[in-house]
């Protein structure tokens, strides 16, 4: 038999039951719109990964020290002291609470003494410290030490104070986070030394202050009460780790900020970034040995940014499984419901079956037959499961989940689809087209 005359009888088989065909495919349309979500979710989950870390160095180690008499310290891990960052936010705390960070939150305080350095009731990390670890840890590119504190500011278009997060950094900060300016400077050594009153906003506290970054740039904004001039603007960064962003931060310089805003009471983070990301642990190593040594019996907290990353990646790809295999399951069954189809088709059809083989249809025609039938079916279910991932996306996306949908994802639905079916219904085809035609014809 030609393939046009097998390909016209299926057509005809199918469109003579179209309600069958439509609730045998129901298990791919559900398993087709699955798979297409399950590869749309985690493509969208590793590029949400990816933007969450987009501002750390793979390489960066944040080392802070929390007391009693502190509050919060963070890293450039994930700028965990900025989460108040937008105004009217719940800081728990005085307008002066300060915490540390880093690559995303923000390291420490300079200028402290050797006594001071002892003092293990009242441990404050400095620049001192900074400059000690850069000297004896060897595989070292670059350090940086800076703090977070919250206060009340003013200026612009706001009618009245808001609170911000205020975080206190070196020059090097803005390279070492990843960060790039809409426009102006970022801050200096100058500026730090001289501890001017300058600073640099995130792009979302200049839209909210000033309207824009245009307008807010050399404007003035006013920081407990004191005047500050607008250096430059950031470009906008998104959400990044913890759910926090710079963009929500105003920069001003380390020493500027501990002689007007926080004084002794802060609580810094020194951030190296080591040369081999391959060589964290042994740097941590040394990291420890070197502040043994400065402060003995302090226990200091120490991370690093590739263990967060891998830490967000793995799970990210255990949810991607997850629902890999949930989709699995679903085409199981789908493809168990098409193969009890077809049998009670073949059962149905035996006489037809009979009829075919006895004008001089081969085997390997009704094989093909029914085989193609399934084939249809489950491509029929395929595109109405597309269809569905389609339609139900904007519903997934409102509880703030990121779907990225492409065509190869629809094309690898499509082939899922089309394969199930074809596997499941081998079987019923096979045992069709092994019926003896004589009792075939005979079959009541």
């Amino acid at each position: 038999m030609r393939l046009s005359e097998l390909f016209r009888l299926v057509w005809l088989n199918l469109s003579q039951n179209k309600f069958k065909v439509i609730m045998t495919s129901i298990g791919i349309v559900v398993g087709s719109a699955t798979i297409m979500m399950v590869i749309a979710i985690g493509t969208g989950g590793k590029e949400e990964v990816a933007k969450q870390f987009k501002n750390l160095n793979a390489g960066a180690i944040d080392i802070s020290y929390e007391s009693e008499s502190t509050s919060f310290s963070g890293g450039m891990g994930g700028m965990s002291g900025m989460s108040g960052g937008m105004p009217g936010g719940d800081f728990g705390g005085s307008s002066t609470r300060s915490f540390g960070g880093g690559f995303g939150g923000f390291p420490g305080m300079g200028g402290m003494g050797s006594s001071d350095r002892m003092n293990q009731e009242n441990i404050v990390l400095s620049t001192e410290d900074m400059d000690d670890l850069q000297v004896f840890v060897p595989g070292i590119n670059d350090a940086t030490i800076s703090y977070s504190t919250t206060s009340s500011v003013e200026g612009g278009e706001l009618e009245d104070s808001a609170t911000y997060t205020i975080a206190g950094v070196l020059s090097n900060y803005m390279e070492m986070s990843n960060m790039d300016l809409s426009i102006g400077e970022f801050l200096t050594d100058e500026n730090d030394e001289s501890k001017e009153k300058v600073c640099v906003l995130g792009s979302s506290v200049a839209k909210e202050i000033f309207g824009s970054a245009y307008d807010a740039y050399d404007g003035v904004v006013y920081i407990d009460a004191r005047p500050y001039v607008v250096a430059g603007v950031l470009e906008e960064m998104g959400s990044v780790a913890s759910g926090i962003s710079p963009d929500t931060a105003i920069f001003i310089p380390y020493n500027t900020g501990i002689k007007y805003l926080t004084g002794s009471d802060v609580s810094p983070t020194i951030t190296l970034v080591a040369e081999d990301v391959n060589n964290i642990d042994t740097v941590i190593t040394n990291v420890e040995t070197v502040l043994a040594d400065s402060y003995p019996n302090a226990e200091f907290t120490i991370s690093d940014a590739g263990t967060k990353m891998e830490a967000a990646s793995a799970s990210n790809d255990t949810l991607t499984m997850l629902l890999i295999a949930m989709a699995i399951i679903v085409f199981i069954v789908g493809g168990i419901g098409i193969m009890n189809v077809l049998f009670v088709s073949v059962k149905e059809r035996t006489n037809e079956i009979g009829i075919l083989k006895a004008i001089g249809c081969s085997q390997k025609d009704i094989l093909l037959e029914f085989l193609l039938e399934a084939s249809c079916t489950s491509m029929i279910g395929a595109i109405l499961g597309v269809l569905l991932a389609l339609g139900i996306t904007p519903i997934v996306e409102s509880f703030d989940m990121r779907v990225t949908l492409s065509v190869a994802d629809a094309v690898i639905s499509l082939l899922f689809g089309v394969i199930t079916g074809t596997v499941f219904g081998f079987y019923p085809a096979y045992k069709a087209s092994i019926l003896i035609p004589v009792v075939a014809l005979n079959q009541e």
